[in-house]
């Protein structure tokens, strides 16, 4: 049994690439790795709602969560977990209602699992999966802005049993923190936070893994401001520049200095 299992693993490593280099014969090199240091990102939706991302939907970063999310390589939930975890203690998260938004039951069946409620377990948090999906939507990455605004319009509810926990956490102060994997303009965001505020919530905040970048973009133009820790200083808009923490095992760290490539073992994912 251990054998046939031993066997199977390394069967899948052989077969496995990592998603930012493609070196065979790993989950994840440790250089690109480090390319998932957080990167803390801020962005307002045209609803209001502001959004703590932990870095941008760019490089390796983007190509390991189309993995998780297109190729069912579920293992990378684990590295990106950690990095959601920085925006999810900086932004206060902690003691707060966590809840997913919610995923299609095509893409569910698809998948097998829920991208933002896996991501929130690897983070260490505690997912409260209230929100339910009302009616089918298009897909939304080939919509514009307003496209996609009416597209997420009305499709998302608070589930009929959690409607009750809802309110008693708004009565006693409990803030929701909305987490989704992606924020592109924002429209899913601001349907799923008027579905909470509809059925009681009194605050709510969001958090992503990572903010797709709308460089040139200004709050007169697109109704979203955007910055991050590395932005220049022209693109700042309301919010105070991020700093970014330093990653452990990054540069400095104890980490690669990029002159090669070094294996990680997948139980250190």
């Amino acid at each position: 049994m251990l054998t046939t299992i031993g066997h199977d693993m390394l069967a899948f490593l052989l077969a496995a690439t990592c998603p930012g280099c493609e070196m065979p014969g790993v989950l994840l090199c440790e250089d690109c790795l480090d390319q998932l240091a957080p990167e803390p990102c801020l962005r307002t939706t045209p609803g209001g709602l502001v959004v703590h991302a932990a870095l941008p939907f760019q490089g390796v970063a983007a190509r390991c969560i189309r993995r998780l999310k297109e190729e069912g390589a579920t293992m990378l939930a684990r590295p990106l977990g950690r990095t959601m975890r920085s925006a999810l203690v900086e932004s206060g998260s902690e003691g707060r209602l966590i809840v997913p938004v919610p995923t299609s039951r095509a893409a569910f069946r698809r998948r097998g699992y829920r991208v933002p409620e896996l991501l929130v377990r690897r983070a260490g948090f505690r997912a409260v999966p209230m929100l339910r999906t009302a009616r089918r939507t298009g897909d939304q990455r080939a919509l514009g802005r307003a496209e996609r605004a009416r597209n997420a319009a009305g499709s998302m509810r608070v589930a009929a049993n959690a409607v009750p926990a809802l309110s008693a956490a708004s009565s006693r102060g409990v803030e929701v923190v909305l987490v989704d994997d992606v924020v592109t303009t924002g429209a899913t965001l601001d349907e799923a936070a008027r579905a909470l505020r509809e059925s009681g919530a009194k605050a709510v905040r969001a958090v992503c893994l990572a903010q797709t970048p709308r460089r040139g973009d200004t709050s007169e133009t697109s109704g979203e401001r955007i910055v991050t820790g590395a932005a220049p200083a022209t693109t700042v808009g309301v919010h105070k520049a991020t700093t970014v923490r330093p990653w452990p095992g990054g540069p400095g760290q104890g980490g690669s200095d990029g002159n090669e490539h070094r294996r990680r073992r997948s139980g250190d994912l």
